[in-house]
């Protein structure tokens, strides 16, 4: 391998350095005259609500997913859109869901029949002006590229990385903050851990 050569351990150190950017500006931008920041309103809506609902397209589905199975650990009835076993949506419910762009039509679609069957629409995206951003009752706006910004300034990975990276650290932070709140041990969440793998 030639000197010049991109290196690993550089390309490791900028995705760092750009989630470490993400997570800085999405704990400063809270209001400090508001009640609750976006991310305090994506974890409420979570909270009350009677199931979860996960769904997203492509990588940012898989890392709800990641999302569904930890809120499935703290006890929630959590369903990912899609599996053959999913019920309706219904009243008391919400959809949880993550889009760059907003506009992604499957999404917009489930959208919709959730706020039809009276359920809310919790959203991560990169647009607050958007299809899903006027359907959500909870957005939280990520500072990243979108899928199709190739113009390298939000980020400098390819497509939606940084953004599909900051949904699961947001689906982390979502799930250690119900956590804390329960009070329940890791030992109380362990049972539920899959044991048919």
């Amino acid at each position: 391998m030639s000197s010049d050569a991109p290196r690993f351990d550089h390309s490791l150190l900028v995705i760092a350095d750009e989630l470490k950017s993400v997570v800085e500006r999405l704990t400063s931008s809270a209001d400090a005259h508001a009640d609750a920041s976006p991310a305090d309103a994506l974890v409420d809506e979570i909270a009350r609500a009677r199931r979860v609902f996960v769904h997203g397209a492509g990588r940012s589905g898989l890392a709800l997913r990641m999302t569904a199975m930890r809120l499935m650990h703290l006890g929630l009835d959590v369903h990912v859109v899609g599996e053959a076993t999913t019920p309706a949506i219904a009243e008391g419910d919400v959809l949880l869901t993550a889009s760059g762009s907003g506009t992604t039509e499957s999404i917009v679609r489930a959208a919709r029949t959730a706020v039809e069957a009276k359920a809310r629409v919790a959203l991560i995206t990169t647009a607050t002006d958007s299809p899903l951003a006027e359907l959500a009752s909870a957005t939280l706006v990520v500072p990243a590229a979108a899928k199709l910004d190739r113009s390298m300034t939000a980020s400098t990975q390819y497509a939606g990385g940084l953004f599909e990276q900051t949904v699961v650290l947001v689906g982390d932070a979502l799930f250690h903050t119900l956590w804390q709140r329960s009070g329940r041990t890791a030992d109380e969440l362990w049972p539920r851990h899959a044991n048919l793998e």
